[in-house]
């Protein structure tokens, strides 16, 4: 599945957190490494003080950039490794450096460092998901750690071909770990409640019955099972689940309370009464989720 995996880094605790997944990663599915450090001057000394920047001070950038992507290189070991310091900005320089080398993954950290000497940010992430021609792995700072072994690996459909594409990511990173999957749909309650023939639990906890609801829950049960034969077909345990509620609050307290280690998601979804994954539930699970996210761009042929 990937052969190659891209890792940005900028020095921070969040990019080298990430990059410990990435490698993790890379030794699962014995991939080659590229370690990439990007030198931003425009953001690190404003765009108003580019013309006054002198030699020094970017000098002291790519230092700092050669050693984070050092740090990172000597944690490899005696995998394949392949590193580049380039200038720009930092997204992107990775989206462009993920197309020119043909990698087929790329990790990276949501947020770096912070102030006058930033490098990757959460809005960089970001947007590099929404143009990274290949998945990208965000992972976020939780308390100092995060597993890098992955028991249980979360796929979240809604049954829509964006969802789809990201099921063979989710099958292969759990086979490659040997961990359940867990099959969740979400309907999204919030999209049903001004509907026609629905009732709400408990004057809005929920919706409880309803001409509207009693074919999702089908959709729900159909999308999940289809991920579950899949996973069985190649060995390994899953379970399924519906759920009622907000889709990126939803996943983010199934990821808290069933101990997830690992998130394989698409960026879009439906839209309209039916949506459960949008560009926003991605976004939501990228800064909140306690498990890195592995999201799969969906191209629209519209």
């Amino acid at each position: 599945m990937y052969e190659s995996i891209l890792v940005p880094t900028d020095g921070s605790d969040t990019a080298e957190l990430a990059a410990d997944h990435a490698l993790a990663l890379a030794d699962a599915f014995d991939a080659t490494v590229h370690v990439l450090g990007v030198v931003d001057v425009e953001g690190e000394a404003g765009p108003f003080d580019v013309g006054g920047v002198d030699d020094e001070f970017v000098g002291r950038l790519e230092a700092d950039a050669e050693a984070a992507v050092d740090s990172v290189v000597d944690a490899v070991g005696d995998r394949p490794v392949e590193t580049a310091v380039v200038d720009g900005d930092p997204a992107d320089a990775i989206v462009d450096y993920a197309a020119e080398e043909g990698v087929d993954l790329v990790a990276m950290g949501t947020h770096g460092r912070t102030g006058l000497d930033r490098v990757v940010t959460g809005s960089t992430s970001a947007q590099v998901v929404r143009e990274s021609p290949v998945p990208v792995v965000t992972v976020r700072d939780v308390d100092g750690s995060l597993s890098t072994e992955y028991d249980d690996v979360l796929i979240p459909t809604d049954g829509s071909p964006a969802a789809e594409v990201a099921v063979d990511h989710g099958i292969a990173v759990a086979d490659a770990f040997d961990a359940t999957v867990h099959a969740v749909y979400v309907i999204d309650t919030m999209a049903l409640a001004g509907g026609a023939d629905t009732t709400m639990a408990g004057g809005g906890g929920g919706v409880a019955t309803g001409d509207l609801l009693e074919p999702l829950v089908s959709s729900g049960e159909d999308a999940t099972e289809g991920i579950a034969e899949r996973a069985h077909d190649a060995g390994l345990d899953a379970t399924t689940q519906v759920v009622e509620g907000s889709p990126g609050s939803a996943l983010v307290e199934y990821v808290d309370t069933e101990s997830i280690d690992f998130v394989t998601m698409g960026t879009h979804g439906r839209t309209g009464l039916d949506r459960v994954l949008l560009g926003s539930t991605t976004e939501r699970m990228m800064r909140h989720a306690s498990a890195p996210v592995l999201s799969v761009r969906h191209e629209n042929p519209e």
